[in-house]
Formats: structure tokens, C-alpha cells, sequence
């Protein structure tokens, strides 16, 4: 038996799709598109199953992340410490929110920063740190970053697209720093087509969020501007979408689970390859499974073979990492050999596909594959 698998796949059953469709029909005879009682709505579900006091919805989490750190108001040449191994989305939005990235190398394990990456970066111009929680994993490192961000009076932002229902220890991606941002693209766990959510605890950003990301003003029904803002928003029809979403989150975490166990299972056996570590108390919601290839294996002869038998894996999370990108190289004066485990794993991580929708005889499928290959 051969299946044609993709890397991703959002999930959609019909009787979501039946209710999604009532809810735009309700929208679009009300009249009020964008900032309405659905977006209302999605964000207290959102704070909720999140454990926040708030959560503000904006149109992509690029938009969330500059918003968080506007929020926070960074001052020109505050610099806050970014994980080279993440999507240019992090760092920019620390240049566009007014502040100087410094890039960082990570923990293999967890693909993220830790104490040791962070502590030699620390200046008297660093700010903040920004935590990416990687391909959904929140790492056993945050709790500890957050004490440091805090007894250093330095802000801690989750950049936390991945990380959507994520946690460690009980704790939610998203609420273990100052802010939170997350992102709801086409092949997030949950989506809503386009947008983004910031989660926090304080009042202040909560506040000032709300401001900037409708043009500056001081209401939504007011034309007095307060802030210098942007057009932020997100529409009421994702916000519908995104509802019917975080409705299904938990269940569609479970089934992940349950998926990355038959390729740890499978992987366990099969040389060559690794399956990344997993936690204790450490609740991943499996956005990305990956596993790590031996040292000498092309990477990208080997997913072209796996391609051949009808399984297409993601993109790397991330290759190649920020510090080998032309802008980055121009701006922050980085260079190859600056970050070696980022670039190590970077060059060896695999993305194996992972959708609600997988079936488990396709994950077994893939398994099989890899060991094909590998052989």
C-alpha cells in the first residue's frame, strides 16, 4: 500500500464548516465586519483556555509580536536577545518596534535559548528576551528565563506562533513572560486563515495593544488618535473561524500526541535518525515533529527519495537560521560560524508530516519509509 501524504493540512470537518458558514451569514447581515462581538469572543475563549487576564487579536502574529514590543514601548538602541533559529518575523519586528536584535544560539534538545545561550549576551542595553517556543515545544528552560527577565527587570515576550495550547508544568505558552504572540497561518494547529493573538497579564499592554492596533485611536468609535498605530485589526469573520478552532484545540493536540508517539516509536528503531527529545510535564502540541539525521546524511537527497514514495515533509524550523540571512549578515554584522549548534541542527532537522487530519496508518506509512530509505 503507498499514500501520497503532505506535510500539512488544516482541519475542517463539515459540521465546523455548516457552523462556520451560519457565523458568516450572521456577520455579514449584521453589518459589522471587524471588531465585533465575535472578535469579542475569541478573544476571552482565547484568554481562557490560555490562563490570561487578556488576549488581543490582530491580523498575522508577525503583527502580534511588533505590537506586544511596542507595547512594552522599547527605547532606540535597547536591544533584546532573539534565538537565531526562528523566522525572520522575531527579529524584524524588534528593528520595527524600535529596538536592535542580538542574536543567540540554542539548546539542541529544545531548539530554543537557554541560560547559557542568553547570559553571554546580556548587556547594559538588553531590554528583553524574546523566547520562541519551537515547532510547539515550550522548553523546560522558559521558567527560568522568565525568573532572569524578571529579577533583571528585563520584559520577557513568548514569541509563541507554534505554540498554540502548549505548556510546561501546567503553564500555558504565552503566559509565562510579559506578553505572548501567536499566529493563526494556514498551517498552524488552529487557524484562521490569517491573524494573530498577543495574551498577557498586564493591563497596561492589554491597553495600549488595543490602541495600536487600530490606527492609534483612543476607542474604536473615536477619531482621537493618542498613539502612532497601524491597521492591526482582525476581521470578524476570522474571528468566527478562529472560534470554531480553539473549540476543537485540545482534541486536535491529543490526536498530535498520539501521532508523534507512533514516530517515536517507529523512529526509536530506525538508524540514522532521532526523534527530538521529549519532556516531563511538558505538554507539546506537536505544530512540527522533528527529528534529527545523523551527521553526513543529505538532507535534501533524502526527502527528495521520501518525496518519490508519496511523503513530503515541512520546512526546517528554521534553515537556514537568521545569522546565515543576507539582511541579518548586513544589519547585525553576523556571520557563518557564529552560532555552531544552531547551524548544526539547522542543517540536520527533518519535518515529518503532521496534521490532525494524519491517519495513523499513514503515520506508520512514513515510518516505514524513512527506514526504506535509510536502509
Amino acid at each position: 500500500m503507498s499514500f501520497s501524504i503532505p506535510p500539512v493540512k488544516p482541519y475542517f470537518p463539515q459540521e465546523d464548516i455548516d457552523q462556520i458558514t451560519a457565523d458568516v451569514e450572521t456577520i455579514l447581515k449584521s453589518g459589522m465586519l471587524t471588531l465585533g462581538v465575535y472578535t469579542k469572543k475569541f478573544e476571552e475563549e482565547y484568554a481562557k483556555l490560555h490562563g490570561v487576564k487578556h488576549a488581543i487579536a490582530v491580523n498575522s502574529g508577525t503583527s502580534a509580536i511588533e505590537v506586544a514590543l511596542r507595547s512594552i514601548k522599547l527605547n532606540p538602541g535597547d536591544e533584546v536577545i532573539v534565538p537565531t533559529n526562528t523566522f525572520t518575523a522575531t527579529a524584524a519586528a524588534v528593528f520595527f518596534a524600535g529596538g536592535r536584535p542580538v542574536l543567540a544560539d540554542v539548546n539542541p534538545e529544545t531548539l530554543a535559548l537557554d541560560l547559557q545561550t542568553v547570559t553571554p549576551k546580556l548587556s547594559s542595553k538588553t531590554r528583553g528576551i524574546l523566547m520562541v517556543h519551537i515547532g510547539g515545544l515550550v522548553s523546560p528552560d522558559t521558567p527560568e528565563l522568565a525568573k532572569l527577565a524578571k529579577d533583571s527587570k528585563m520584559f520577557l515576550v513568548e514569541d509563541a506562533a507554534h505554540a498554540h495550547g502548549s505548556s510546561y508544568q501546567g503553564i500555558k505558552a504565552g503566559s509565562f513572560g510579559d506578553a505572548g504572540a501567536f499566529s493563526f497561518y494556514p498551517t498552524k494547529v488552529m487557524t484562521t486563515g490569517e491573524g494573530g493573538m498577543i495574551t498577557t497579564n498586564d493591563d497596561g499592554i492589554d491597553n495600549r495593544s488595543r490602541v495600536l492596533r487600530d490606527q492609534g485611536k483612543e476607542s474604536f468609535n473615536s477619531n482621537t488618535i493618542i498613539e502612532l498605530g497601524y491597521n492591526w485589526r482582525l476581521n470578524e469573520i476570522s474571528a468566527a473561524i478562529g472560534i470554531s478552532q480553539l473549540r476543537r484545540l485540545e482534541w486536535m493536540i491529543a490526536v498530535r500526541n498520539n501521532l508523534a508517539a507512533i514516530y517515536d516509536g517507529g523512529l526509536s528503531k530506525v538508524s540514522g535518525i532521532k526523534p527530538q527529545k521529549r519532556f516531563e510535564r511538558s505538554v507539546n502540541n506537536y505544530y512540527k515533529y522533528t527529528a534529527m539525521l545523523e551527521r553526513g546524511i543529505d538532507r535534501d537527497a533524502f526527502k527528495l527519495k521520501l518525496r518519490e514514495k508519496g511523503v513530503k515533509c515541512g520546512g526546517e524550523v528554521y534553515s537556514p537560521p537568521l545569522h546565515l540571512q543576507p539582511v541579518y549578515q548586513r544589519e547585525l554584522g553576523v556571520k557563518a560560524g557564529d552560532f555552531p549548534v544552531a547551524e548544526d541542527v539547522c542543517s540536520r532537522m527533518l519535518e515529518l508530516p503532521m496534521f490532525t487530519a494524519l491517519k495513523e496508518e499513514e503515520a506508520h506509512y512514513v515510518v516505514d519509509t524513512i527506514q526504506q530509505v535509510l536502509a
